[in-house]
């Protein structure tokens, strides 16, 4: 097998392991079990299927299924135990001198009920709580070698927009563009898979929608759907032949290295509709508000109500995010190793903003019957507002 380096280097596991320790201590845990994918990579450095089980004293002990060597190759932590199964897990930690925990963390919004029955089982006696929340808080604020990571993934999805005139042509299919644009991100190394933690949820690069079609809803947590290939997947690109003169949506999320630049733009063949363009317009103004009332301490409610105001004061009040009573209710979410991750700009939030947190802000409308307009970057909090990491031009595209 090639050689992996490892990618995620010991002095940055050991920063993330403190945090959580941190947070174990403030909620009196002795003991957390780490097995969602996503959080494993992230405090282990690999995503080979196993437990990361950190206590208040002594090393993490990364038990692994599959593949204990790759997990060696992958990972910068020092012990790393292979095992048959999860409930090795009081034997190796006898071995290693810890005691079973008394009060164990759990990510328990991920966590299937069966796997938590099994291990209250394993872990008999112990208390079990939720860790799951100060973990994403953790997440949330991103560090130097994490933001390096994302600036990489920002300039990849640029590239990918960049690509979009040389490929648009009237008579070509959502879905045969779709393939085009992809392959190529392939080509820079997009990773193929676009992790979220919502249960249920799913997106296959992003989504690539024209016309009227753009403006039909699907059941994914996003203010566009369009109508797919298929009612099995039932959103994305479909079958429908692009024309000119209509809304041409490009929102692709590029993923690399495991972090994700959530990307949105608008092209068209020929000019669109002058109500969506000025309705384009007012997203651009509403992005451009937000980038300097995105500061650290600001409550990620109060921004999202202030785009809903400024969406109203526009005209397009009931446009914005969707329509009827089904639009979607945040303008935001963090990203990062996940598309769904800490804060949300979202109504009722309260959650106030940290510097190096990563925002994707994508403030759209939409016009059953005619099309979709808006805008999505991803951006770094700072304390001189917003720092956009996705710099292709926002306004719209018109070839």
């Amino acid at each position: 097998m090639t050689a992996l380096a490892c990618n995620v280097p010991s002095r940055e596991l050991a920063g993330r392991i403190d945090a959580l320790r941190q947070a174990m201590a403030r909620l009196d845990v002795d003991g957390a079990l780490i097995a969602q994918k996503t959080d494993l990579y992230y405090f282990s450095g690999t995503s080979q299927q196993g437990w990361l089980y950190v206590q208040q004293e002594g090393p993490p002990l990364l038990l692994v299924f599959k593949d204990v060597q790759r997990a060696r190759q992958e990972s910068a932590l020092a012990e790393i135990v292979s095992v048959v199964g999860v409930k090795e897990i009081p034997r190796v930690l006898a071995e290693y001198g810890s005691a079973m925990p008394k009060v164990l963390g759990l990510e328990l919004d991920v966590l299937p009920a069966n796997l938590y029955l099994q291990y209250g089982k394993i872990f008999a006696g112990a208390s079990i709580v939720d860790l799951s929340t100060e973990i994403r808080l953790i997440r949330a604020v991103k560090s130097p070698f994490e933001l390096q990571c994302l600036r990489r993934s920002a300039q990849c999805a640029d590239k990918v927009a960049g690509r979009v005139p040389a490929l648009l042509a009237a008579g070509k299919t959502e879905v045969a563009l779709a393939g085009e644009l992809e392959s190529y991100a392939r080509s820079l190394g997009h990773q193929g898979i676009v992790r979220m933690r919502m249960w249920g949820g799913e997106l296959f690069y992003g989504h690539l929608l024209s016309g009227a079609d753009a403006a039909v809803p699907s059941y994914l947590a996003s203010p566009t759907g369009g109508v797919g290939v298929s009612g099995a997947i039932g959103q994305g690109a479909g079958r429908r032949v692009i024309g000119t003169g209509e809304a041409i949506v490009v929102d692709y999320v590029f993923a690399l290295d495991g972090y994700l630049a959530d990307h949105t733009r608008i092209f068209s063949l020929g000019h669109v509709d002058p109500l969506l363009q000025r309705a384009h317009e007012a997203t651009l103004r509403i992005q451009e508000e937000v980038c300097r009332m995105a500061v650290p301490g600001a409550i990620t409610g109060d921004i999202y109500e202030r785009m809903v105001a400024m969406a109203e004061e526009a005209g397009f009040g009931d446009n914005f995010m969707g329509v009827g009573e089904r639009r979607i209710r945040f303008t935001g979410h963090g990203i990062g190793l996940e598309l769904d991750e800490f804060p949300f700009i979202a109504k009722g939030q309260k959650l106030s903003l940290s510097a190096d947190m990563v925002i994707a802000l994508e403030p759209k409308m939409i016009f059953p019957g005619l099309g979709v307009v808006g805008v999505e970057n991803t951006h770094v909090v700072t304390d001189r507002g917003l720092e956009t990491l996705t710099v292709y031009p926002d306004g719209i595209n018109v070839l």
